[in-house]
């Protein structure tokens, strides 16, 4: 057992995330692997309550429907759809090993999941349950990265884990396309939008920025990450100050 640094933490995993190297659907392997780490993380941080947004960007983009022609709303929608694919995907594995977990969603299918109730899903958390958060925010225009940033503003949680695939934190360019990129180790988040560096979408920064929450963003890719990220060990780039 680790000294724990935060009390409650969301973790930001992409639908990316969940593709592994395959680039597109679920791999059950990587999957598999990510459930791992959130269950050793757990075990290592009992006292730690964590909460997962994912993304569905493996399995639908709203925005690259809406490129081509078809209606934004409805676009975002098939796209809030495949964050519940994903999550009951993560929500199987985990409880495979032996994590309970559940899985609340902004759009109504009591068939799969609990609604999303905020109380609710902080008397889960309390109870050492992981929450999976589904469905976005339930409306269109809005991203999971959003998302992220308006659940963890609710629950009031102290960071935002955001793991990224091939990537280690934040560059002032792509680092696969310029070997010189600068990795930030600390940014404030009027730098994300004042230098439109690819962190979260503006709404996101923006929220975070106006509720004080702090994130780490790190690699998914390098396995124990999620561990180091919650005892607040150095990897990655931290933007916004992190509470004490």
């Amino acid at each position: 057992m680790q000294a724990t640094k935060y009390e409650r933490v969301i973790l930001k995993l992409s639908g990316e995330a969940l593709a592994g190297n395959k680039g597109f659907g679920i791999d059950p392997e990587t999957v598999d692997a990510i459930a791992q780490e959130i269950k050793e993380t757990k075990a290592k941080l009992p006292d730690l309550e964590l909460a997962v947004v994912v993304g569905g960007g493996n399995i639908w983009r709203g925005m690259a429907g809406s490129a081509k022609g078809m209606d934004r709303a409805t676009a975002d929608y098939m796209g809030m759809l495949a964050t519940v694919m994903n999550a009951l995907a993560l929500q199987d594995a985990l409880e495979q090993c032996g994590v309970d977990t559940r899985v609340q969603s902004a759009i109504d299918m009591r068939q799969v999941a609990e609604p999303y109730i905020r109380r609710r899903a902080i008397r889960h958390l309390e109870k050492g349950r992981v929450v999976i958060f589904a469905s976005g925010t339930g409306n269109p225009y809005f991203s999971t990265d959003t998302t992220a940033a308006l659940r963890a503003a609710e629950i009031e949680a102290d960071v935002i884990l955001m793991a990224k695939r091939n990537t280690d934190g934040v560059y002032d360019s792509d680092p696969r396309l310029n070997p010189d990129a600068k990795k930030y180790e600390a940014l404030e988040y009027i730098e994300i939008l004042q230098r439109g560096l690819g962190v979260m979408d503006s709404t996101a920064t923006s929220l975070c920025m106006d509720n004080e929450i702090p994130i780490i963003v790190f690699s998914i890719d390098e396995p124990g990450n999620i561990l180091k990220a919650a005892l607040g060990h150095p990897i990655g780039t931290v933007v916004g100050g992190i509470k004490k």
